[in-house]
């Protein structure tokens, strides 16, 4: 049994993955991995020449010089796991995106000793190089690219240092348990909002003044050039004239059943395309989805919520 127990140990703590967390991590030893770079192997390899030349020339100066540099060799790996010791990294904010964009993974990372760290290496993509001082906490944020909509994983993280004279690479492998919600890319082109797809009419009460505007409606001949949205005419959605209180008030439905496509994600793109063209219009709109019914509204919070619901459809 006790031969087993050094397999069981490398198989526990370095090939099996630990699993992700939504907690902080603390890089402790057990955490913490070391291997000599290409520059280290070059600086061992002269280490063990110049311990040849002494030993063949019986050189005390070769063997005074080849036990420097070993000593070099082997303080430098302690300082390269300095650096990472004690580090705290913690999960932050995940930024959605549309399908295709990249999307933003946030993390914090705290240095809470006396002594600053240098040249740390966080990578998930692409790779961001910083630096923390003393008691010194800063956050970052890691992009990947997304490929189709609902939720992308952070994937697995590494925060890395060849400090501080890049004869070893100190490295730690982090686990995140962090989303990112991916919404259907919107179809590249303008398409027409439907016409009368669930449309409904609300009969407003208040009398028309400054202040009661409600919303805005298909334009038809016959309304006051006054009211007319030229924002949204100015960006090829068509005539839309301004409602106020007590007049009919007619919603925009975006309606899945009438969206424009051959598959679920083709009709998916359309209605992203209706959604971010009426948000960015200022338009009173609906959302309809085979599962869900989003009532009529406006703004930001409503704009994310059906959003959501096109991703997670």
């Amino acid at each position: 049994m006790m031969k087993n127990l050094p397999f069981a140990f490398l198989f526990n703590g370095f090939f099996q993955p630990e699993p992700a967390t939504k907690k902080a991590i603390t890089l402790t030893h057990k955490r913490v991995f070391i291997l000599p770079t290409q520059r280290g192997l070059g600086f061992g390899l002269l280490i063990i020449l110049m311990l040849l030349i002494a030993f063949v020339y019986n050189n005390n100066l070769a063997y005074l010089l080849g036990f420097l540099l070993a000593s070099v060799f082997f303080i430098t790996i302690l300082h390269s796991f300095k650096t990472l010791a004690g580090l705290v990294i913690s999960p932050g904010q995940s930024t959605a995106v549309f399908a295709g964009e990249a999307a933003g993974f946030e993390l914090y990372v705290s240095n809470p000793s006396n002594e600053a760290r240098l040249n740390l290496q966080l990578h998930l993509q692409d790779s961001v190089t910083f630096s923390l001082e003393a008691q010194q906490k800063q956050g970052i944020t890691l992009y990947a690219a997304t490929q189709k909509r609902g939720w992308h994983r952070c994937g697995k993280i590494s925060l890395s240092s060849t400090y501080p004279l890049g004869l070893f690479r100190a490295w730690s492998v982090l686990r995140f348990d962090v989303n990112a919600l991916v919404y259907p890319k919107p179809a590249h082109e303008r398409i027409a909002f439907p016409e009368g797809a669930g449309g409904q009419t609300q009969q407003g009460t208040a009398r028309r003044g400054a202040d009661d505007f409600q919303g805005l409606k298909e334009y038809q001949e016959g309304d006051p050039i006054r009211d007319i949205h030229w924002k949204a005419f100015a960006k090829g959605l068509g005539l839309f004239s301004k409602q106020y209180g007590g007049e009919n008030l007619a919603q925009l439905w975006l309606n899945y059943d009438v969206a424009a496509g051959h598959d679920t994600e083709q009709r998916l793109s359309c209605l992203c395309r209706w959604l971010v063209d009426a948000d960015q219009a200022g338009l009173h709109y609906g959302f309809i989805l085979p599962n869900c019914r989003i009532e009529a509204s406006s703004g930001t919070v409503h704009f994310k919520k059906c959003l959501e619901a096109l991703a997670l459809f």
